[in-house]
């Protein structure tokens, strides 16, 4: 497995043995199927357990652009740690499950660079009104990616560890590797739409679904990801409207004679936002309009 040398500085970890536990889903001694604890573009390898000088590393390093939201990986509560120089911005989740999550070198920057002018607080390390002690559900925000702590220089990114029932870690690569991974994070039930760019794959207008390959998404929340690659199944709405970019309509009924491969610019209907809207499950997200792009 490849190793990323810039994280190979790094001096945060605890000497603990590869405790091995199945991978399972519900109950109180097991660790679920967790919501993939960043959102956006992301690199990682399976570096648990590597190297850190004389000691080891306990996670796993999720790399992603700066002040990347991460969220919660399963419902629980939070506790703020704000005072290791080595992890430096740090967040506890406690898991309903009883897996206790590790989130570690958190944001401490004002801006976009890295002027190491902020704080541990909510808005820069910790989502904004988020409170120490606070009740969480899965998917939700929970804090922003960083480097803070002896990460400080080095490319952002998410320290993530995984603790069964609150004891040793153990490697999080399995975890992550099934993870729920979701396009976009909010509070639970409030409205959100999405601006998907993208190809088109098929379109079925007699039964009701547009498939397509994802590469950027606009939420109506502020969130902007591009270079993703995620293929989403929408349903179609008989008021789906649908025009071409130059202004030409195109009747409902002829949308199924799209040629598949056809850039497109798909806009959804308000939805509650839920774990299966914010993962687009197959169905969970509603066409408002369709513009096909023409070169």
């Amino acid at each position: 497995m490849r190793k990323r040398h810039f994280l190979q500085g790094l001096s945060l970890a605890i000497v603990a043995s590869t405790l091995v536990v199945p991978l399972a889903s519900g109950g109180s001694r097991a660790v679920p199927r967790i919501v993939f604890p960043v959102v956006g573009p992301v690199t990682y390898t399976n570096d648990f357990g590597d190297s850190r000088g004389r000691l080891s590393h306990q996670g796993n390093d999720i790399v992603a652009a700066k002040k990347s939201l991460a969220v919660a990986a399963e419902d629980g509560k939070v506790t703020f740690w704000t005072s290791s120089p080595s992890a430096g911005c740090m967040l506890y989740l406690y898991g309903r499950s009883g897996t206790m999550y590790e989130y570690i070198h958190l944001n401490n920057d004002l801006t976009m660079q890295n002027d190491n002018k902020g704080k541990c607080v909510a808005g820069t390390a910790y989502a904004k009104g988020l409170k120490n002690g606070a009740k969480v559900k899965a998917g939700q925000p929970i804090g922003f990616v960083g480097d803070s702590g002896d990460a400080n220089g080095i490319a952002a990114h998410l320290h993530f560890e995984v603790h069964p029932r609150g004891g040793r870690a153990v490697s999080p690569y399995g975890y992550l590797k099934r993870a729920r991974v979701l396009l976009f994070a909010a509070k639970e039930g409030s409205p959100v739409s999405l601006t998907l760019k993208g190809k088109l794959i098929a379109i079925d207008s007699a039964v009701g679904t547009l498939s397509m390959q994802v590469s950027s998404v606009t939420s109506s929340t502020g969130l902007n990801l591009k270079k993703l690659s995620r293929t989403l199944t929408l349903e179609l709405s008989p008021d789906t409207t649908a025009v071409y970019d130059y202004g030409a309509d195109l009747s409902f009924d002829k949308l199924g004679g799209l040629a598949p491969g056809s850039s497109i610019v798909v806009e959804t209907t308000a939805s509650p936002a839920t774990l299966a809207t914010e993962s687009g499950s197959a169905l969970s997200l509603v066409t408002s309009a369709v513009t096909i792009m023409t070169d």
